[in-house]
């Protein structure tokens, strides 16, 4: 039984990480004995899943449901059979929910059973020839099922189906196509699953030929004029995360010519992530005629649909999608390239066959597919839950210790820095963990307008806007005037003094247009000051003349932006000794004060960290959280601005 497991678990994952079989955790699998099934539950990734994903239920108890006689109201006929199917679970105590195809994997007499909505699959099952073409490149060894609803209607169909199979042909059907739906496929060992499945495309293969490659595409410049409204349209209940993609295959049907192939859904899953139906516009290089006529079409789709649409297909532009958080986003990125994928492969077996208005409508009120949709889209949760925020010099010291606090309250979070590997990697591992909201590494100079313009660019493209941008990029460099060189004040100045003015250019230029169009929506520019900006610093006058001119910086765009409702803050943070900043052995500043013989008497480094310490009232350098703890007080609180918090354990009070 072990075995069997773990098999079930290899088998799983295998195509839980191919996207050409299974898109946001969709599919199940199973394993079964005489005894027991254990079947995916509802909620769980085919990709990431373990053993506890699976449910375990009883045989003898799911066997009672092929033979029960349930309501003839539809929906609480489903009802009925959830209900069954949860009192067959032999661990109820975990709070697993069985797939709601549980039935048919039971039903099906093989150890192993692997169910997905492989991509070229549907091509064939979603087109106008599918029953036909089925038979000719598949023989009578596999069963071919016409759409029906999901759940128990299907099930009966497919066992009415299977016993006349056995009964003609003395075996089990290894293969069974669903109709607008996917593939069902069993055997005894996962070897032979994937012998299957591998025939199977290998067939379709034959008639598809080489499928053109899926290239990214550009987006236009306009895009950033864009994208920050139409997150405030749909953020009446909440903020969104909006996500703005162009491929070479979404470019074929951004084209209205080819927009009726892809109108409607091919397959119920469509319908969980994408609702039951796109808006179209059409983008002609006028902003604000496109923000006037998609503000209208949004509004009518909900006054029709009772929902928000959650994708725009807009020629000229490109394909928006609408999601609660960046992993919904990236969702219905997937699933809509597989949605236009499915209606190019059609094609070849004489066009896209989608599903009926009264099948959508089955969908749309089936509670198994709501609960489905829920948990795979649902909220996320925390002090800045679907915040977009950017973190410049977020790969590491202080700035690493804010991101990882914004991302564990729920933002999504763009690190900003010049070392790309440390923040590829940052960004990795951040989103390793399991959570809605995304990190997103992105390369840039925060002394330079053109990167700092991109930087802004790429935030809005990947989440739809800007809540908050938190300038903490810096250097230090000590020094008393004999030893500063003026290319080195001019650096100093740069990086921090003169980047602060370019974040807060471009970033109050996005957070202007989203005020615009919500007027109640705050937005907050943060700069990460020092002590040193609050008092001057011994030989150490590049930095400390720096940062007073952030704070002056400060207060003159929080008179200037409030109206917007953007208030700008900045944070002046004591030492933070643990950081690299000081720390570092070869160019921290314990080093370089030792050096510069800032600290008189002092013989070592340790010398120097003490006498520092000693000046602090609480006795210790600053942390990463002390400094969220003022984050969140400045971005939670909407009445102050223009000010210099400092978080100095005592060092600096204001007087």
């Amino acid at each position: 039984m072990k075995q069997g497991i773990k098999e079930l678990i290899n088998i799983s994952q295998y195509y839980g990480k191919q996207k050409d079989f299974v898109i946001a955790g969709g599919g199940n699998t199973s394993f079964k004995n005489d005894e027991y099934l254990w079947v995916k539950a509802s909620g769980f990734s085919l990709a990431t899943i373990s053993e506890a994903g699976f449910a375990k239920l009883d045989r003898s108890l799911l066997a009672e449901v092929n033979t029960k006689t349930y309501s003839e109201n539809v929906l609480q006929r489903e009802e009925e059979i959830k209900n069954d199917l949860l009192k067959s679970r032999v661990e109820p105590e975990k709070g697993q929910r069985p797939s709601v195809e549980t039935s048919l994997h039971n039903l099906i007499d093989f150890a192993f059973v692997v169910h997905t909505h492989s991509t070229k699959v549907n091509g064939l099952m979603c087109s106008n020839r599918a029953a036909e073409k089925t038979a000719d490149l598949f023989g009578d060894q596999v069963l071919y099922i016409a759409y029906e609803d999901p759940g128990y209607i299907l099930f009966k169909v497919v066992e009415k189906a299977i016993l006349k199979y056995r009964a003609e042909k003395g075996q089990e059907p290894a293969v069974i196509f669903l109709q607008n739906h996917g593939v069902f496929v069993g055997a005894d060992t996962i070897a032979e699953v994937k012998a299957i499945y591998d025939e199977l495309i290998d067939k379709l293969d034959a008639v598809y030929g080489e499928e053109p490659a899926i290239e990214p595409l550009a987006v236009s410049d306009e895009a950033a004029l864009i994208i920050p409204a139409v997150r405030m349209m749909v953020s009446g209940e909440g903020l969104k995360t909006v996500r703005l993609a162009n491929s070479t295959i979404l470019s074929k049907y951004l084209d209205r010519a080819n927009q009726q192939a892809i109108a409607a859904p091919f397959t119920p899953d469509g319908i969980v992530y994408a609702n039951s139906s796109f808006l179209f516009a059409g983008f002609t290089g006028n902003v604000d005629h496109f923000l006037n006529d998609i503000q209208q079409k949004i509004e009518a789709y909900r006054q029709q649909k009772g929902k928000l649409p959650k994708v725009i297909f807009a020629s000229g532009l490109g394909v928006l999608v609408i999601a609660d958080h960046a992993e919904g986003a990236e969702i219905l990125v997937d699933v809509v390239t597989d949605h236009c994928r499915i209606a190019r492969f059609a094609e070849s077996f004489s066009g896209q066959h989608p599903m009926t208005q009264k099948q959508i409508e089955f969908i749309e009120s089936w509670e198994v597919e709501q609960y489905r949709s829920k948990i795979s889209l649902g909220a996320t949760a925390g002090r800045v839950d679907r915040k977009v925020i950017v973190v410049t010099g977020g790969a590491q010291g202080f700035g690493a210790g804010i991101v990882e606090e914004l991302m564990k309250h729920g933002a999504n979070v763009v690190i900003a820095d010049l070392n790309e590997e440390k923040g590829n990697e940052f960004a990795g591992l951040l989103n390793t963990a399991t959570r809605k909201n995304k990190a997103l590494f992105v390369k840039a100079d925060v002394s330079n307008a053109a990167s700092v313009e991109n930087l802004v660019s790429e935030t809005v493209i990947n989440f739809g806007g800007l809540d908050v941008f938190i300038s903490n990029a810096g250097i230090l460099r000590a020094g008393g005037l004999d030893e500063m060189t003026p290319e080195t004040f001019e650096l100093m100045t740069r990086v921090n003094y003169s980047a602060y003015f370019l974040c807060a250019k471009y970033a109050s230029a996005v957070m202007k247009l989203q005020n615009k169009f919500k007027r109640d929506h705050f937005a907050d520019i943060i700069q990460i000051n020092s002590k040193s900006g609050l008092k001057g610093s011994n030989k150490n006058f590049a930095y400390a003349g720096g940062k007073f001119g952030g704070i002056g910086l400060t207060q003159s765009f929080a008179l200037e932006l409030m109206p917007s409702r953007i208030k700008v803050n900045s944070i002046c943070p004591g030492n933070f000794f643990d950081g690299p900043l000081w720390a570092d052995p070869e160019n921290g500043l314990f080093v370089q004060y030792l050096r510069a013989g800032k600290v008189p008497g002092a013989k070592t480094i340790d010398d120097v960290k003490h006498f520092y310490e000693a000046q602090v009232p609480a006795g210790r350098g600053c942390t990463p959280i002390d400094v969220m703890r003022a984050i969140f007080y400045v971005i939670e609180q909407e009445y102050e601005t223009g000010q210099a918090v400092p978080v100095t354990g005592g060092q600096n009070m204001l007087n």
